[in-house]
């Protein structure tokens, strides 16, 4: 185990995914052409990182299909709804309505994978969903009373969308690392997504300029370097250790939008993205805690620990 070294990887793949969000804002074409070019180009990527690990002729055995396309499928569509918010809405605010995700990672895996999820850790997904209300509120401007502003109500929908499927996704995924092998989860993933991102090519591709296409290959490159770097963290330190870096990406973003995109985040957005963080570094600590009783649960019923 290498904590520090895990920590810079897990920092190196949030940065990575950031620069890649920010690259599909700037390049600005539609959702499912970026879709396509962030899978396609992260392939080569993904193939030389299990070829170094030594994988490529027994890493790819797929056991299930029907359990590849389904991850595929919701993947692709979580992706699809993210990019499609991202030219809607200011990055920072994207990337905090982003954090539902883990919260109803909890919701679901109690529901399909019948996990036992406590009082507490509901009521930390409880917390998060406010702190995502209170960055949603001024895009829904019920309370006040004010006109919905449609443009940014549809951005929200999609990051919303996108988080579920998202979730759904991960939870999916629990259950398909029992019979199939990572590098074989990653690769069919980007695969499928390429495949699926061209049934969108007669709803409004556009052809690229220079600059926007050098901007969506280099999403891909990032996107296969940053599936490598996260994937790579777990293997120098615990998940519960790397998890809390994820929200290091509201940092980046905050500066990114800031700097590239002359996006001023407004108080409400970074006090409703505290409370979503809070919530997930809480849920993350409780996995923690829960991990090391079960450990010692099983260390005393071992006559032989």
């Amino acid at each position: 185990m290498h904590p520090l070294r895990g920590i810079a990887l897990k920092l190196c793949a949030v940065m990575c995914f950031i620069v890649m969000i920010s690259l599909i804002k700037a390049a600005d074409v539609p959702a499912g052409e970026a879709v396509f070019f962030r899978s396609f180009f992260a392939i080569p990527v993904i193939l030389v990182w299990i070829a170094m690990r030594g994988e490529l002729r027994d890493g790819l055995k797929v056991q299930s299909v029907s359990a590849h396309a389904l991850r595929g499928a919701l993947g692709t569509f979580a992706m699809g709804t993210n990019f499609a918010a991202i030219v809607l809405l200011p990055l920072p605010e994207v990337t905090a309505l982003n954090y539902t995700m883990p919260l109803l990672v909890v919701v679901f895996a109690a529901m399909f994978l019948n996990e036992k999820v406590g009082l507490f850790r509901f009521g930390a997904v409880g917390l998060g969903l406010f702190g995502v209300m209170v960055v949603m509120e001024p895009n829904i401007s019920l309370a006040s009373g004010g006109a919905v502003e449609t443009t940014q109500m549809l951005g929200v929908i999609l990051v919303l969308f996108s988080a579920t499927s998202g979730a759904l996704a991960q939870v999916h995924i629990r259950n398909m690392v029992q019979v199939e092998q990572t590098s074989a989860i990653v690769f069919f993933f980007s695969l499928t997504a390429s495949v699926l991102s061209l049934l969108t090519l007669p709803f409004g591709w556009v052809m690229p300029t220079a600059t926007e296409a050098a901007f969506l290959v280099g999403c891909g490159l990032l996107g296969g370097v940053g599936q490598i770097c996260l994937t790579s963290s777990y293997r120098f330190a615990d998940a519960s250790l790397v998890a809390p870096f994820d929200y290091a990406s509201m940092i980046f973003a905050v500066l990114i939008g800031y700097f590239v995109f002359s996006e001023v985040p407004t108080l409400q957005t970074l006090v409703g993205a505290a409370i979503v963080i809070a919530a997930g570094v809480i849920i993350i600590l409780r996995e923690r805690y829960l991990g090391i009783q079960r450990g010692k649960a099983r260390a005393a019923k071992n006559p032989y620990g």
